[in-house]
């Protein structure tokens, strides 16, 4: 009976504790500040569920850092397209917090089978740090990827309404009203806020080449600023530059279907080759065996 007594009032307790630990850590959610997000697209969905630790991390640590660190981390996920998702606090806070629970998950197995390896634990945080970078280099590829496959076709709109009449200015405004959704796309609009907010549109495209540090893109601004600079016709400019990125895109298609039968000869040696010679051995194996020959 009093064994009873000691096991309910300990689960009680345990209870108590980890009701009063997820109350003080909601409490300090709702008083974390979310107007910082108000026009931020949504965090990526595998940081979702250590969201409210990456909030209270980023709150009491991640404001204090120094701020030339957090410039670069800044300028980082500006060059990627990530700053819309992820402020350089929250990203911080993420590699920590990830550092933090990979370890703490795999603790608690290793601890009931008795035998727990540092070693283990370092690695798993290591690998719990580079995750978010991981994640930044993914998107920065997808992205790099859609750019290329869109700019030809924003491209062909520019050339569009700068044939009928527009500026290059006004042409922009309407590839990204009537363009396809995606990085292009975002990135355009942000070229046309630096033009509306009193840059150059030199500067703006100079500054639209430097995010995204790509040769595409620094082909066509560079023909667009030097046709800017000597007078040169801009409709001219811009359908030969499509001409050029639709070149170059069928180009890349032909290197890679070139590129496939070499990549398929490894798997076709590790994986379709064997199971070729076992299917066609096997009945010559067997009949052997029957006839007593092996």
């Amino acid at each position: 009976m009093i064994d009873d007594l000691i096991a309910l009032s300990a689960g009680a307790s345990l209870g108590a504790a980890v009701t009063s630990v997820i109350l003080f850590v909601a409490v300090i959610v709702n008083m974390l500040d979310n107007e910082r997000r108000l026009y931020m697209d949504a965090p990526p969905a595998f940081m979702m569920p250590v969201w409210p630790l990456v909030k209270i991390v980023s709150y009491f640590i991640g404001n204090n850092l120094p701020v030339n660190y957090l410039a670069k981390i800044d300028a980082k996920l500006q060059k990627n397209g990530l700053s819309f998702a992820i402020t350089a606090e929250e990203y911080f806070s993420v590699c920590l917090v990830f550092a933090l629970v990979f370890p703490a998950i795999a603790l608690l197995p290793l601890a009931s089978s008795g035998s727990v390896d540092p070693s283990i634990l370092i690695i798993l945080a290591l690998v719990g740090f580079i995750i978010p970078e991981a994640w930044v280099k993914d998107t920065r590829r997808k992205r790099d990827v859609a750019i290329i496959q869109t700019l030809p076709i924003y491209l062909d709109y520019l050339s569009m309404c700068v044939d009928a009449g527009l500026n290059f200015s006004g042409a922009l405004k309407q590839a990204v009203e009537k363009g396809p959704a995606g990085a292009m796309k975002n990135e355009f609009r942000i070229v046309l806020r630096d033009i509306n907010s009193g840059q150059t549109r030199a500067g703006a495209l100079t500054r639209l080449d430097q995010r995204l540090d790509l040769k595409d893109v620094s082909v066509f601004v560079s023909a667009v600023i030097q046709a800017e600079k000597m007078g040169s016709s801009m409709r001219e400019t811009l359908l030969i530059q499509a001409e050029q990125r639709l070149d170059e895109r069928f180009q890349r298609a032909e290197k890679m279907a070139m590129e496939a039968p070499v990549k398929l000869v490894i798997p076709l040696i590790t994986f379709i080759f064997p199971l070729t010679f076992i299917i066609l051995l096997f009945p010559i194996v067997v009949k052997f065996l029957e006839q007593g020959t092996l």
